[in-house]
């Protein structure tokens, strides 16, 4: 199973702050370590062409975070410290993710080990997103006519507001967010289907509706490509996440997303979107989980 991963992924950020930048390279050592990973399935991007990134971020949005000038409040927004680092790595994450597309569609399964960057819009970023990767990609294999017909399961705690946003007149993108209702973002533009969960829901319920409303999407909709979203902050222990489930949940969810995907005999891509684990430690093992997971069926690819 191919990845891309870059040591640029990993940007200058406070020790203090929220945000656990360390987690790309976490990851990185501790797939390639245990075995899940190995080093020739690891594929390292450049950064993503401005002309690509153009198809969905404005000039001004996207030249302000390369420039490095963009004012107060987009920052405070944004949730991250400026750095020529954070510049680079958001460029370099989005060819990542279009690169785990065109490997997914080559070989059935393919992933980024960053990446579900689902809150950035057009004209800002927010939410510790800069750059949509998703999106981007979306929009670059289908101007390319690599895909046609894109599905996107989020199931990051928090609604991907950007991505809804950014594909809510677009009939050949099926964007799916399954969140908490009452978490961030506070205005949530529709997704094409979106399941809100109050707070507290557990594994039972989680994993019930979840695999409901899988079935009712694959009646509905027949992608060329699955994007999956498979975000580590519905957990119990993180600290935003607050729809308790336990890791052995979490595992089952991949899982389900997984096997789903596969049964319908469509090609997939894995990327982390968020995770805030008490400890680094945990936001790794907990992320790794979804790569573990998808080892598994990997032999159904071939």
């Amino acid at each position: 199973m191919r990845v891309s991963y870059s040591p640029g992924y990993n940007a200058p950020i406070p020790d203090d702050h929220i945000f656990p930048m360390g987690k790309f390279e976490g990851l990185y050592r501790y797939v390639t370590e245990s075995g899940l990973i190995k080093d020739y399935e690891i594929i390292e991007p450049c950064m993503v062409d401005m002309a690509n990134l153009l198809t969905v971020h404005t000039s001004e949005y996207s030249d302000g975070i390369m420039s490095g000038k963009l004012d107060k409040r987009a920052l405070r927004r944004l949730g991250l410290p400026w750095s020529e680092g954070l510049a680079l790595r958001s460029r370099l994450a989005v060819q990542g993710t279009l690169n785990a597309a065109m490997m997914a569609l080559q070989d059935g399964l393919a992933g980024n080990l960053a990446g579900g960057t689902h809150h950035a819009m057009p004209d800002y970023g927010e939410g510790f997103c800069v750059f949509n990767d998703v999106a981007v990609a979306i929009k670059v294999l289908q101007q390319s006519m690599w895909a046609h017909r894109v599905l996107v399961i989020d199931c990051d705690v928090h609604q991907g507001n950007g991505t809804a946003a950014i594909f809510s007149e677009n009939p050949d993108v099926f964007t799916f967010s399954i969140h908490g209702a009452k978490n961030y973002p506070f205005q949530k533009p529709p997704s094409t289907l979106d399941i809100g969960l109050p707070d507290n829901t557990g594994d039972k319920t989680y994993l019930q509706t979840l695999g409901d409303a899988l079935d009712t999407i694959f009646q509905r909709f027949d992608p060329d490509l699955v994007f999956y979203l498979g975000g580590i902050d519905p957990l119990e222990t993180d600290h935003f996440g607050r729809l308790s489930l336990t890791l052995k949940g979490l595992r089952e969810r991949d899982r389900m997303v997984i096997e789903t995907v596969i049964e319908h005999d469509k090609p997939l891509v894995l990327t982390l979107s968020g995770g805030y684990a008490p400890t680094l430690r945990e936001t790794v093992e907990a992320h790794a989980l979804m790569y573990s997971v998808a080892k598994e069926y990997e032999s159904m690819y071939s």
